[in-house]
């Protein structure tokens, strides 16, 4: 009998402790004759080449005031083309009116000495060749002259090229660092994420809203219920159903990168062109001086339809900016207060789709239990370290 009872009690113990595993098992928001829901699958993308028409973005900021006069042309304030300004005009020889530091002094440096010294040199070599055809002709030298050297003139031509490159690598270097000079404290943060074929905008110091950007089609080419292409809304092939507004005066810190191929963000009036690539963050400053509507495309040759990615910037005052960022639902920061935001790549850790790729995982499978050891975060600048752990850049 003492034997027996010890088996049946050993017996019992094993089965209560079987029983508390088992329930253990199961998550604590799912019922135990219910199993977990699987993630929903990723949608499949749109086949290439089919449009440039961007899609909805859920993650947009919805307008706060779509009554505001802020949003009256574009989503943006009321601001028309004209011809010469910040776009490309028929007839117009030369560079556009530029209405950056960086620009003016690029555009000096183009007038003042890149072309002259291009001319004086082409009109000396174009000299040479006709005296050299003309004094040593055979009829002037019908017996040949021997000679293979003289030092004097091989030193000159040695020289002066030297000469020439140094004066101009002087302004070349400097306006080159200009270029890449840091945005200082207080700039306003514009990120552009290129996409093929259009680009996508986000302001992440004034709340981290979004503007998405196509190219206006023509009259002929628009389908019921679209708006086609007007002369105020910009030349053809330039204008877009929304427009960027960025301060006059205020330093700007552009960055790009993008979703899919190399993409190339320029607008000729604020002398910039900067490469958006993917997995990679770019990053340039620059203050626009005059008020205006400036036009600019891509710059990097994309796909099929690389030639139909439009840029279209409204300057405007920076009280007008500020009424034009609550219009859109944003808000504005701390005055001369650096950007603290952290702006990671797309699909990088900390990126919008991966935190809502999380959530709809947690939503569906439940909390994970005992869990200790946190994901590293990182705020390492992409330009730094490209391989680095989710290439979140400041």
């Amino acid at each position: 009998m003492g034997m027996r009872g010890f088996a049946m009690a050993a017996g019992l113990a094993l089965a209560s402790l079987g029983g508390v595993a088992g329930h253990a098992a199961q998550p604590a928001s799912t019922p135990t004759n219910t199993p977990a829901a699987a993630p929903a699958p990723q949608a499949a993308a749109a086949p290439g080449g089919v449009s440039n028409t961007a899609p909805t973005t859920s993650a947009a900021t919805p307008t706060a005031n779509p009554s505001s006069p802020e949003l009256a042309m574009d989503g943006a304030p009321a601001m028309t083309a004209k011809p010469m300004i910040g776009q490309p005009t028929d007839g117009l020889f030369g560079l556009q009116p530029q209405v950056t530091k960086n620009g003016q002094f690029a555009h000096w440096m183009h007038n003042s000495i890149l072309v002259p010294t291009i001319t004086i040199i082409s009109l000396f070599v174009l000299a040479l060749l006709f005296w050299v055809s003309f004094r040593y002709r055979k009829a002037r030298n019908p017996v040949a002259s021997k000679t293979s050297h003289n030092t004097v003139i091989e030193i000159i031509w040695t020289l002066a090229p030297v000469v020439i490159l140094v004066l101009i690598a002087v302004p070349s270097i400097g306006l080159l660092q200009a270029q890449f000079k840091p945005a200082p404290s207080g700039a306003v943060t514009l990120k552009a994420i290129g996409n093929q074929w259009y680009w996508t905008y986000q302001y992440p110091d004034n709340g981290g809203f979004e503007i998405t950007a196509n190219m206006l089609k023509e009259k002929g080419e628009v389908a019921a219920g679209e708006r086609a292409r007007t002369d105020a809304d910009g030349p053809a092939l330039l204008a877009t159903d929304n427009r960027i507004v960025l301060p006059v005066g205020v330093p700007i810190r552009l960055i790009t990168t993008s979703n899919d191929v190399i993409h190339s963000w320029a607008v000729p009036a604020f002398w910039i062109k900067l490469d958006a690539i993917p997995g990679r963050l770019n990053e340039t400053s620059f203050t626009i001086d005059k008020p205006g509507l400036y036009f600019g495309q891509c710059s990097e040759l994309c796909g099929a339809r690389h030639g139909y990615m439009p840029i279209a910037v409204e300057a405007v005052p920076p009280a007008e900016y500020a009424a034009w960022v609550r219009a859109k639902g944003g808000t504005m920061p701390t005055p001369g207060k650096a950007s603290d935001k952290v702006i990671p790549q797309p699909g990088a850790d900390g990126s919008a789709a991966k935190v809502e790729e999380a959530a709809e995982t947690a939503n569906a499978t439940g909390p994970v239990e005992n869990v200790t050891t946190a994901a590293p975060a990182t705020t390492q600048g992409a330009t730094s370290n490209p391989a680095g752990a989710g290439n979140a850049g400041l």
